[in-house]
């Protein structure tokens, strides 16, 4: 066993896209980085991922997930980022603004220190426990992302005729993909009224496919001993509960879920960081840093991303400021949404912060056509903006300047989101 104490000056959790872009980017800083990723091969998710589509924003060309993560895994041999795969972080010590992690790894147990922590750990996906489907615990229930990688990695068909229960987009991607491989999809079943993946992917998934989608219908029961054998869908009220009456019985093999994410974020509560029950992640300032000093988040575990490409760029603005060795004491201005957002990240800002121009990423609660977004102080109005379009499943990225003088004060920045009047 060997545990003699290790440091480093950077130490980021997680080898997805944010934790790989976090690390090189530290590096390039000239922190001495440390990579600690649980599995055997880097990139996280993106391994699965054999679609297109990653890489629009950041390199203006249409990449495979792998692919993608590439980009990131090739720069890592001309880089001095240490890299531990099939290691384990089973605890975290907090004295004073330094971090002690227990790493279980292939030599045994380690003991790091590190001067900056970069939680990079991702997301994980709700399960049909978690969403109330009734039924004995039988095979066939899978997880979107379970499914994806019996298809890709394993090479293996994990159902013959399946439901879909969510429109994430996970769940979209692999109805396409399913059909490709000779499944039949009877449907995609979403509760709300609206889906909640990417138009693009309900256009490209399922419309091109000849997928039916159904919203406003739920699984509320699955039938089966060892195997599952039908799933009952049942219509939903305003409160998303099923209705007496509307119940339908479909004969299937797999019921496949794509019912959200939720960030991992059980490392972080283990030392205290405080979360934003918005968006289940840490909150942090403009350059995702927590409210522990010393301990950064970025990527899914943050909040949920759209776009692999802003997981790269919230990486990246993790492993810059995580390598900075001059850290002046913050002076956090709260940051707030009302009920016509779901949320806005960052949730503070540092008026001591040398940046002029923050980047904040938010989402409507609703679907808004001309939408006037306003960012105001008190009476003083900061920004307003004119979307033609806002959905909630398609987060937006808003760069803002702003000066000294208009941080000055107590009072917190607020987001609002209303319907445009026309001129």
């Amino acid at each position: 066993m060997n545990t003699d104490l290790q440091t480093f000056d950077v130490t980021v959790i997680g080898a997805g896209p944010a934790g790989l872009a976090a690390a090189l980017e530290a590096d390039r800083q000239g922190a001495k980085t440390l990579l600690i990723e649980r599995e055997a091969r880097l990139g996280g998710i993106l391994k699965q991922c054999i679609h297109d589509g990653f890489g629009i924003v950041r390199y203006g060309e249409k990449l495979s997930g792998p692919e993608y993560a590439e980009r990131f895994i090739e720069r890592l041999p001309d880089s001095g980022v240490t890299v531990w795969t099939l290691s384990f972080v089973s605890g975290i010590e907090r004295v004073g603004t330094d971090s002690f992690l227990t790493v279980i790894t292939r030599e045994g147990m380690k003991r790091v220190r590190t001067r900056s922590l970069v939680l990079a750990t991702g997301c994980r996906e709700r399960t049909s426990r978690q969403i109330g489907v009734h039924g004995r615990h039988c095979a066939g229930v899978f997880t979107a992302g379970t499914a994806q990688y019996y298809t890709n990695i394993l090479g293996k068909l994990p159902t013959k005729r399946c439901v879909i229960l969510g429109s994430g987009d996970i769940g979209l991607i692999m109805a396409r993909r399913l059909t490709i491989e000779g499944a039949e999809v009877v449907g995609v079943y979403e509760a709300k009224p609206t889906p909640s993946g990417l138009t693009r992917n309900v256009s490209q998934c399922l419309w091109d496919f000849d997928i039916p989608l159904h919203t406003g219908k739920t699984v509320s029961r699955v039938f089966g001993d060892a195997r599952l054998t039908a799933v009952e869908i049942a219509s939903v009220d305003g409160c998303m509960c099923p209705i007496a009456g509307t119940e339908e019985i479909i004969p299937c093999d797999a019921l496949i879920l794509s019912v959200g994410l939720i960030p991992e974020n059980e490392l972080a509560q283990s030392i205290g960081v405080p979360l934003d029950p918005k968006t289940k992640g840490a909150i942090v300032d403009e350059r995702n840093e927590t409210l522990l000093q010393g301990v950064f988040a970025c990527g899914n575990a943050l909040h949920v991303n759209d776009l692999v490409d802003y997981v790269s760029e919230s990486g990246e603005t993790a492993g810059k400021a995580a390598a900075g060795s001059d850290r002046p004491e913050r002076e956090l201005l709260p940051v707030e949404c009302d009920q016509s957002l779901l949320y806005v990240v960052p949730q503070r800002l540092d008026k001591a912060a040398a940046e002029s121009e923050r980047v904040f990423f938010f989402r409507s609660s609703a679907d808004m056509d001309n939408a006037l977004l306003t960012v105001s102080r008190g009476e003083t109005r900061l920004l307003s903006k004119r979307y033609a379009h806002l959905r909630p499943p398609e987060m937006e990225r808003l760069p803002l300047a702003l000066s000294s003088e208009q941080l000055a004060g107590e009072e917190p920045l607020l987001f609002h989101l209303e319907e445009a009047t026309h001129a």
